[in-house]
C-alpha cells in the first residue's frame, strides 16, 4: 500500500519487530489449535487483533489498517464466490442424483485393492482438464469419500488421495489460475513454467501413485466388503433414478465447460441449472425441495447411515464456516502484507543467500511460511515472486525454477494448513478435518522434499548462460 497516498506518517518494521510479530502470530495459532480447535475463527480474530496493534505501533491508523484489510478481501473475492458457487453445486448434484449414480457405478467395477491409485489418478485428470483442485474435491472427491466404507478403505487414506490427485492437475493444468499467476509472478512463459514442474512434479506422482497402489493391495475384499457393498447399492438403487445417461448430464456439462475454459462461475451455474432439470424432471424434485437444497441440504432417509449424511451435504449455508474462516484469514494477511511485516522478514533471509541450493530451499520455505501467515495463496504468490526475482537472477538461475518453486511452497501446501482458505474448503466439502487428511495427502508435502533434494543433486537447476555459479 502507499502511505504517502493514504496520507499515514507509518515506519516500515524493523527485522526484529517483524520477526516478533509473526512469530506471536504464529504462537497463537498454535495454541488455539490445542486449546481452541473448533473456534479457529475466534482464534483468527485474535490474530487479526495482535497484527493490528502492532501495524498502529508503526503509525498505521485505523481507517489504514482497515483498508489493508479490504485490498486483501478484494483479492480474494473471486474465490469467495467459488466457495458459494460450489456448495450449490454440492447440493445440486445430490438431488439430480449424479452423485448417487457415479457411487453405484463406481462401486460395480471398482476394488478395495485399486481403490486409492484408480483414484489417484482419474482426481489428477479430473482436475488437469478443469484447471480446478476445488472442483474435483467437491464432485468427484464426495464420490470417492461415499464409497470409501462401502469398500472398507478409511476415510483418512481417501481424503488424502482426493487432495493428492485434485492439487496435481490444479498445479500442472495451463487453464488453472495458481498455476498462471505463478508464472505471472516470476515473468517466465506460462509453458516454460510447466515443462519446469515436470522435472519434480511427474517423479513425485510416479512416486505417490506406487504408495498407493502398494497401500492399497493391503485392502483385501471380504465378506463384510461385499456386504456394504451390496446393501449400499441397494439403498441408492431404491431411493433414485440411476441412468447414468441422465444423472450425469450435470458433471458433463461441468466438465465439458470446463475444458472449454469458460469461467468457473458459467460452469458451475450451468451445472446447477443442468442439476435441477434433471432433479425436477427426472429423480423427480419439487422446484421447493431444490431450492432449499441450494439453501441448506439436509440428510435423507434412504435406509444408509453413512449414505443419509453424505447425500444430505452441500448448499450456501454449509459453506458458511469457511467463508467466514477465510475473511478473517484474508483481513489477516492484509495487514501482515500491507504494514510490510512479512517483506521485512523475507529480505532478511534473502540477503544471506549465496548458493543457488540454497536459494530454491528457502524459497521454498519462505513461500510456505507465507501460506501459514497470509492463508491464501494468491497473495502468497506475488508476494514472494516479488521478493525472490532479483535473488534468482543474481546467482544465474532461470525464473521458471523460481515460478516451480512457489508452487511447490504455496499451491502444493495450501491445502494442509488448517486455517488456510483451501484447508478450510477442503474440510467443508469432504467432511475430514485437515488434521486427519494431511499425513495422507502424500503428493502435498513429498513434492516440496523432493524439489529440495533435486535442487542440491542439480536436477531441474536451469540456469541463464553466462556465470554459472556455484550451486
Amino acid at each position: 500500500m502507499d502511505k504517502a497516498q493514504e496520507g499515514v506518517a507509518a515506519s516500515e518494521p524493523m527485522v526484529a519487530h517483524a520477526i516478533l510479530v509473526v512469530l506471536g502470530l504464529f504462537g497463537l495459532i498454535a495454541a488455539g489449535m490445542v486449546y481452541l480447535p473448533h473456534a479457529l475463527q475466534v482464534v483468527l480474530f485474535f490474530a487479526v487483533v495482535w497484527v493490528s496493534i502492532h501495524a498502529r505501533l508503526l503509525g498505521f491508523d485505523v481507517k489504514a489498517i482497515r483498508q489493508m484489510m479490504n485490498q486483501s478481501l478484494s483479492k480474494a473475492l473471486p474465490a469467495f464466490y467459488i466457495f458459494l458457487l460450489i456448495g450449490m453445486v454440492i447440493a445440486s448434484l445430490m438431488k439430480s442424483g449424479t452423485i448417487a449414480a457415479l457411487i453405484y457405478y463406481g462401486l460395480s467395477w471398482l476394488s478395495p485393492e485399486l481403490f486409492l491409485p484408480i483414484g489417484f489418478v482419474l482426481c489428477a485428470l479430473m482436475s488437469l482438464a478443469t484447471g480446478t483442485s476445488w472442483g474435483t474435491v467437491g464432485t468427484l472427491g464426495l464420490v470417492f469419500v461415499g464409497m470409501a466404507s462401502a469398500v472398507g478403505v478409511p476415510l483418512y487414506w481417501v481424503a488424502g488421495m482426493v487432495i493428492s490427485g485434485a492439487t496435481f492437475g490444479d498445479k500442472m493444468s495451463p487453464i488453472s489460475d495458481t498455476t498462471n499467476l505463478a508464472a505471472m509472478s516470476a515473468d517466465v512463459n506460462l509453458y516454460s513454467h510447466i515443462s519446469s514442474m515436470l522435472y519434480t512434479t511427474v517423479p513425485t506422482f510416479v512416486i505417490v501413485f506406487v504408495i498407493y497402489l502398494t497401500v492399497g493391495l493391503g485392502f483385501e475384499s471380504n465378506a463384510v466388503v461385499s456386504e456394504n457393498v451390496l446393501n449400499m447399492k441397494a439403498a441408492l438403487a431404491s431411493s433414485f433414478e440411476l441412468s447414468p445417461w441422465v444423472t450425469l448430464l450435470p458433471v458433463l456439462v461441468l466438465f465439458v465447460l470446463s475444458f472449454m475454459r469458460f469461467s468457473p462461475e458459467v460452469s458451475m451455474v450451468s451445472a446447477v441449472f443442468t442439476a435441477m432439470f434433471v432433479a425436477m424432471v427426472w429423480q423427480p424434485v419439487t422446484f421447493q425441495e431444490f431450492s432449499q437444497a441450494l439453501w441448506k441440504n439436509s440428510p435423507v432417509d434412504i435406509g444408509h447411515e453413512t449414505l443419509n449424511q453424505l447425500l444430505g451435504r452441500g448448499g450456501l449455508y454449509a459453506m458458511a464456516w469457511t467463508l467466514i474462516l477465510a475473511i478473517l484469514a484474508m483481513a489477516l494477511g492484509g495487514v501482515l502484507h500491507g504494514a510490510g511485516f512479512l517483506k521485512a522478514v523475507l529480505q532478511g533471509f534473502v540477503a544471506q543467500i549465496k548458493r543457488a541450493a540454497h536459494l530454491v530451499t528457502v524459497t521454498i520455505a519462505t513461500a510456505f511460511m507465507s501460506i501459514l501467515a497470509l492463508s491464501e495463496g494468491y497473495v502468497a504468490i506475488i508476494l514472494n515472486g516479488q521478493v525472490f526475482s532479483k535473488a534468482f537472477d543474481k546467482l544465474s538461475i532461470d525464473r521458471k525454477v523460481l515460478s516451480r518453486s512457489l508452487e511447490e511452497g504455496i499451491t502444493l501446501t495450501a491445502g494442509l494448513i488448517p486455517w488456510s482458505v483451501a484447508g478450510a474448503f477442503y474440510t467443508g466439502a469432504l467432511g475430514v478435518s485437515v488434521l486427519d487428511y494431511a499425513p495422507y495427502a502424500l503428493l502435498n508435502w513429498l513434492n516440496p522434499l523432493i524439489a529440495v533434494v533435486f535442487a542440491y543433486l542439480g536436477i531441474g537447476l536451469f540456469r541463464h548462460k553466462g556465470l554459472m555459479q556455484d550451486r
